[in-house]
């Protein structure tokens, strides 16, 4: 089973011959396994993995190796070309306008328009006398988890425990990050 918690540390690029590879070096110090849950007794097949104070828990499938509490997963887990899942609690961005948050246009410049440029224009109709939920308005925007799919690592260093994985990975620096192996590889 290919699971680990990291820390994102930066983005670099990696070159390979004369082509250029965006990459994000994740720190991922050797993991525990420190619960183990079985479908006789749990109902299903999952694994508690801990780095340090923080744990989560991820699902087994049937042809995963057998864990014991107590047993290490280290980097040496993904190697190059392997695909993974990411996910990670993205940049907080605070209260944003619609503009920033939704990608509104605004209002037009002229014609009579008078400091009214970011304002998000009408809310709806005036029979239900109400906002509409759901209606995209002014809020707080970020800081929500946020996963990306088939990625692949392109390099691993099993002496700093390091990862590289191709392209840019949800949160801030040194923010926690959840990496776990869809099973392929890429050709």
């Amino acid at each position: 089973m290919a699971f680990l918690l990291g820390k994102k540390l930066k983005m670099t690029q990696i070159w390979k011959g004369q082509t250029a590879i965006p990459v994000t070096v994740v720190q991922a110090a050797p993991n525990k396994v420190s619960l183990v849950r079985t479908k006789e007794k749990d109902g299903y097949a999952a694994a508690q993995i801990s780095a340090g104070r923080v744990k989560r828990e991820a699902r087994l499938k049937d042809g995963d190796p057998e864990l014991k509490v107590g047993d290490e997963i280290t980097v040496a887990a993904f190697s190059e070309g392997d695909v993974v899942k990411v996910s990670g609690v993205s940049k907080g961005r605070g209260f944003q306008g619609v503009v920033k948050r939704h990608g509104f246009h605004g209002g037009p410049k002229t014609h009579g328009q008078k400091n009214r440029f970011r304002a998000p224009g009408s809310i709806g109709s005036t029979a239900f006398q109400r906002v509409v939920p759901g209606r995209k308005m002014a809020g707080h925007m970020g800081a929500e988890r946020v996963t990306i799919r088939n990625v692949e690592v392109v390099g691993a260093d099993t002496e700093k425990n390091l990862l590289f994985i191709k392209g840019a990975l949800p949160g801030p620096p040194h923010g926690l990050l959840a990496i776990s192996a869809t099973g392929k590889k890429k050709k």
